[in-house]
């Protein structure tokens, strides 16, 4: 299958990479030191098994690449405004758009250039980082991605998707309910990132501490109502089930939002706490948690030091 992978970072280029040596015609989108590292050395994966090189075209400019079959969509949300645009000319009549980005609508910017019918939302679980220039490291034994059609139902094209990855190695499953499954994890990520980027502390920092804790809970509580309000049929135990997967691994819980202020770099604010904040105004549901959270880190939005 020919692939694009439209943001190799840590994300996009470990799956990059997977498919890669699985045998696909992998494209990777990059800019500069990781860009020019790729093209200088390969781009290289480092697991808690062992570590692999492989040799990818690589550009930075989307404009370069003819049509392909797949484009993973793994760039920052705040680069959609950008990003989506630029990748038209890759976009054929048979290609899909598997959007795997933080957030409950992000996919929807794809959907407004590219057109729903070739867009598919999906979610990457995966605990990695770009270590340096060229070289992304992934840990844990976690790494999976859930995609599925918007109206359920599975399809040729959804079949052939999971079918590629799997071969490569990385875990895949088709949802009949892609919605709930964006929302399951954006009450993970939405709370840890809101509240780690927030106090400027990690989960294991916070947890412990009962009036942090109740926070916690509390901006949980709130996403799952604006969930329940807003058609998703969330389980009933989503809340009890999140915390006790928090607590269970609380030396692996890292948000990368909470590494960006602390960083100065820009924040997926706008797609986490604020939709939210928007979701719950669309449904009528006051965000008190959310609210503190996105009014507090809306300054640093757009990258300064914390």
């Amino acid at each position: 299958m020919r692939v694009v992978v439209m943001g190799a970072g840590s994300i996009g280029g470990y799956f990059g990479g997977m498919l890669s040596l699985g045998g696909n015609e992998v494209t990777l989108i990059a800019r500069g030191a990781n860009l020019e590292a790729i093209r200088d050395k390969g781009l290289q994966i480092i697991t808690d098994y062992g570590q692999f090189t492989v040799q990818c075209d690589a550009t930075d400019d989307p404009r370069q690449v003819d049509p392909v079959d797949l484009i993973l969509l793994t760039v920052k949300t705040y680069h959609n405004e950008q990003a989506v645009p630029a990748m038209r000319s890759m976009v054929g009549e048979d290609t899909t758009v598997l959007c795997l980005q933080n957030g409950i609508d992000s996919y929807e910017a794809a959907e407004r250039f590219i057109g729903a019918a070739q867009v598919l939302p999906g979610a990457a679980y995966i605990e990695g980082s770009l270590e340096s220039p060229g070289v992304v490291k992934q840990t844990g034994d976690v790494v999976e991605i859930v995609f599925g059609e918007p109206d359920g139902v599975a399809s040729p094209r959804g079949e052939l998707i999971s079918e590629t990855l799997t071969k490569a190695g990385i875990p895949a499953q088709l949802s009949d309910n892609i919605q709930k499954t964006l929302w399951t994890k954006f009450l993970f990520i939405a709370t840890m990132a809101g509240v780690t980027a927030l106090s400027r502390e990690t989960m294991a920092q916070l947890m412990p501490r009962p009036e942090w804790r109740q926070v916690i809970l509390g901006c949980m509580t709130e996403i799952e109502t604006v969930g329940r309000a807003s058609g998703i049929d969330l389980d009933a135990e989503l809340v009890q089930n999140t915390v006790d997967y928090i607590e269970g691994s609380l030396d692996q819980m890292h948000a990368s939002m909470h590494a960006d202020i602390m960083a100065g770099r820009p924040l997926e604010l706008e797609a986490l706490n604020g939709a939210v904040v928007r979701a719950g105004q669309a449904a009528g549901i006051t965000t008190p948690i959310n609210d503190v959270i996105y009014a507090a880190l809306k300054p640093f939005a757009n990258g300064s030091v914390a």
